[in-house]
């Protein structure tokens, strides 16, 4: 068994550092230019890295809260007629999760225009 595991960490890390060196073998050569942010040729106002306002986690609340009911919605529409009843309440119980998430949006502004 260990010897197995042993082979398939081999093989992975040969794999992972042939396609590294390919990588490296085929790349275009780089300039100074091309390892620079790209904003039209001006210089960034702030780091890459800098915080975001707070007012973005309540869009991401909202983001979330729309775009992962329709990744879920779909599979469980597939299969709800197999599970029956649990499949609905717990899609219910989903549904409602979002829905507190997107109250709370709600509550903090994120959907107001001004």
């Amino acid at each position: 068994m260990t010897t197995g595991v042993f082979a398939l960490f081999v093989a992975v890390v040969l794999v992972v550092g042939g396609l590294y060196g390919l990588a490296v073998l085929v790349r275009l050569a780089r300039t100074a230019t091309d390892v620079r942010p790209f904003l039209s040729g001006h210089e960034p106002s702030e780091h890459a890295v800098s915080r975001y306002h707070v007012r973005w986690y309540t869009v991401t609340v909202i983001f979330l809260a729309f775009d992962m009911e329709m990744v879920f919605m779909y599979p469980w529409t597939l299969v709800v007629a197999e599970e029956g009843l649990t499949a609905v309440v717990e899609m219910f119980v989903f549904l409602g999760i979002l829905f507190a998430g997107v109250v709370y949006a709600w509550r903090e502004g994120a959907l107001r225009w001004t």
